[in-house]
């Protein structure tokens, strides 16, 4: 009866072990023919502990196309999984699989914007990089059960100076409902940009989700 047991309670620890095991694997919750691209880490939801967050890409093999220049591409879209850290398990947060094209598009001229996700001050930063050419970035805060746009940030070229060292600035505040436009008006003789400030109030009848956004490529930030 003792044997019985003891083997009785060694397999319940077990078991339990694997489970809570289990819920703190990532890749539990990464859907089939998705592979991990990046792992993301910070405290999302301000309860002091780092969360996790994946850009992922699907592997279909119909997506692999032959570029007559660049040879055989990958053009399989990426995604995003956020998972809240609860200690002894993982929460699902968020998850949209193909909101991102993937990093092999043709930039015509010059190469495509290269995607880059970070956390900063509690916000989701998803941000785009452009070279000389600007760069712009999307934040997102945690709020109620998913993940809204309460931030956007750019910087162009500037029409002013055509040497890719000085940029007009964009930042648009969907929160406060405000949108501050730097534009350089002229450089001066010490190579400092003099800068022109525009504030504008824009109309924003709800926060857009994450969970929804089908494809960063068609945000239109110029409507705001």
């Amino acid at each position: 009866m003792k044997s019985i047991l003891i083997i009785f309670i060694t397999f319940l620890t077990t078991t339990t072990f694997a489970q809570v095991k289990a819920n703190r694997n990532v890749n539990d919750f990464i859907p089939q023919g998705f592979v991990i691209l990046e792992e993301i880490k910070g405290d999302l939801n301000k309860d002091g502990i780092n969360d996790v967050v994946l850009l992922i890409k699907a592997t279909d093999k119909e997506q692999f196309v032959v570029d007559e220049y660049r040879g055989k591409l990958d053009r399989n879209r990426r995604g995003i999984i956020i998972l809240f850290d609860k200690k002894d398990s993982f929460e699902l947060a968020l998850k949209n699989l193909d909101c991102f094209s993937s990093e092999h598009e043709d930039g015509g001229v010059y190469y495509a914007p290269e995607l880059a996700i970070s956390i900063k001050n509690g916000n989701l930063n998803i941000s785009y990089e452009h070279g000389r050419y600007g760069s712009w970035m999307y934040v997102f805060k945690a709020i109620n059960t998913d993940f809204k746009l309460i931030g956007y940030e750019s910087v162009y070229r500037s029409n002013y100076v055509f040497d890719g060292i000085t940029f007009d600035e964009t930042s648009i505040n969907f929160l406060t409902k405000k949108k501050l436009i730097k534009e350089v008006i002229k450089v001066s003789s010490k190579g400092k940009e003099i800068y022109k400030e525009f504030w504008k109030k824009i109309d924003v009848k709800q926060l857009a989700k994450l969970s929804e956004i089908k494809d960063f490529d068609d945000i239109d930030m110029s409507k705001y």
